[in-house]
């Protein structure tokens, strides 16, 4: 398997629960099956709304269940993860998951943060990439210079003014299944 994929949403149906000390995702209310939701091995997994528990990179899986490879990129101290909680399955770059700058917590899926700070890697699609450089305010901050995986950064600075950064951090302009990140990057 390659390092990324294309998806920025793989699957992310129903809810799940995660118990940490065996690395093991357990699906939960609306899940219909791990095995022919088009998940795969070398897949992140992204848990809670806006990752505020953490991510991992999946391992294994059955219906049922998915295996994680480790608990490096969650909560500090964290051990289980209660069932009803959100996640979204995606092909981002692995190696985002050692850069320090996104870690969790981030928002980067259907939860975002209701405050402006936040860090997360998306997927952008060339419409989003051409919506939000069409777009004006706030939302013109987002545009990504490439479609592809991008990195994003925001703080408010010494003015109280938003500030967005971005970098594309693998160029392309194939990425699907996105719906997560429309709240950032609306298709339209």
């Amino acid at each position: 398997m390659s390092l990324w994929g294309n998806k920025d949403s793989v699957y992310s149906t129903g809810t799940i629960a995660v118990n940490l000390g065996t690395k093991t995702v357990v699906g939960g209310v609306g899940v219909v099956t791990f095995t022919t939701a088009g998940i795969a091995t070398g897949n992140v997994i992204t848990v809670g709304a806006g990752a505020t528990y953490g991510y991992a990179v999946v391992t294994g899986f059955t219906s049922t269940t998915v295996s994680i490879a480790n608990t490096d990129n969650f909560i500090a101290g964290l051990t289980t993860v209660p069932a009803g909680t959100a996640y979204n399955i995606s092909q981002e770059p692995l190696y985002t998951l050692e850069d320090s700058t996104y870690r969790a917590p981030e928002a980067k899926s259907t939860g975002f943060s209701t405050s402006p700070v936040f860090t997360g890697v998306f997927g952008v699609d060339t419409t989003e990439q051409s919506v939000a450089n069409a777009g004006s305010g706030n939302a013109r901050k987002f545009a990504a210079p490439h479609a592809g995986w991008v990195g994003v950064t925001t703080y408010i600075d010494q003015h109280g003014t938003l500030r967005v950064k971005t970098e594309t951090l693998v160029a392309g302009s194939s990425i699907t299944t996105d719906a997560d990140d429309d709240a950032k990057y609306p298709d339209t």
